[in-house]
């Protein structure tokens, strides 16, 4: 496969920006946009200011959390052949057994189920039943931008990427959208009009949602940071598709997200893991890239992935 170094420069900016976007975005998850304020007066810019609370000090400043563990037990699921979910469960729950920090609770129910990696969809059905069919959590989204990396997109497997822990169909067609984006940028270099997303559904919240992102000018009128619904996959991807058209560049988009907080590192992981595909590797500032921690082992994986998606 012929690959230009635009298309490897997106790939990795997109594998870097799933990392850098959890990584600096922990540092306001869970705040109110005005406790952003309050602990960054001067905006939340690099990991050395995360502060070390009792949430906080569970990782060390520089480090992603579960979002891009999740991502990676993906990545590690594809071989030649593509994307196995069986692999890909395997991956999850080996990872769910290691103790990881800061898992999910909807997360959790599901990979405690003893036959998870048996029939990890009969699994995730069971838990969205048992919450009468709504829990459309954003844990889904935060993981899937890989899948849009590899060439032919399948949107099969993004579905089972998806429906692996998230059977909620506005899981499902949060991440088709975010992987249809990356996949565009990535082979293409091509931004997808508000008229090519909505194509992609028929539900009326969703439509209001793409609208909101659209049309607003500021992230602040997307009240991601109010409660309820900090999680809800449908706010981090409305915030996702803000800073997609938004944005003049990767740390600009980086910044707005994090800023804002509610679920910021999910929101970040997803916002920038696109930017980065929109604008590259070499558009991200080096601070973020040198001092991410298992930076090295992280360079390592993601080059080895786009070897195995390239051919190369």
């Amino acid at each position: 496969m012929l690959v230009t170094e635009g298309i490897y420069d997106r790939m990795m900016g997109c594998l870097y920006g799933n990392a850098i976007g959890d990584a600096l975005g922990l540092g306001a998850e869970f705040m109110s946009r005005d406790e952003v304020r309050r602990f960054y007066p001067q905006g939340l810019k690099e990991y050395c200011q995360i502060v070390q609370d009792d949430h906080r000090r569970r990782w060390s400043k520089g480090a992603w959390t579960d979002d891009t563990d999740m991502m990676l037990c993906l990545l590690g699921a594809f071989g030649p052949d593509g994307f196995n979910y069986r692999r890909a469960a395997k991956n999850f729950k080996d990872w769910y057994e290691d103790n990881p920090v800061g898992i999910g609770r909807h997360i959790v129910k599901v990979l405690m189920c003893g036959d998870y990696t048996d029939a990890p969809f009969e699994a995730s059905k069971i838990m969205w039943e048992s919450t009468r069919c709504n829990s459309a959590a954003n844990g889904a989204l935060m993981r899937t931008s890989v899948m849009g990396l590899w060439n032919p997109y399948v949107q099969t497997w993004v579905d089972e990427a998806c429906m692996l822990t998230h059977y909620d169909p506005r899981c499902v067609i949060s991440c088709r959208i975010a992987s249809v984006i990356i996949h565009n940028l990535v082979w293409a270099d091509k931004t997808l009009s508000k008229e090519e997303i909505l194509e992609m559904t028929t539900d009326s919240e969703l439509v209001a949602y793409i609208d909101t992102a659209y049309f607003c000018a500021d992230i602040a009128e997307l009240k991601i940071a109010e409660q309820p619904g900090i999680g809800y996959t449908y706010r981090t991807l409305a915030a996702a598709l803000w800073c997609y058209w938004h944005s003049e560049s990767f740390e600009s988009g980086l910044l707005a997200i994090v800023n804002e907080g509610g679920d910021a590192d999910t929101n970040a992981a997803v916002v920038c893991a696109i930017l980065g595909a929109k604008f590259g590797y070499r558009s991200i500032p080096a601070c973020y890239i040198d001092n991410l921690n298992n930076g090295n082992e992280y360079r390592d994986r993601c080059e080895a992935f786009v070897r195995l998606v390239t051919g190369e």
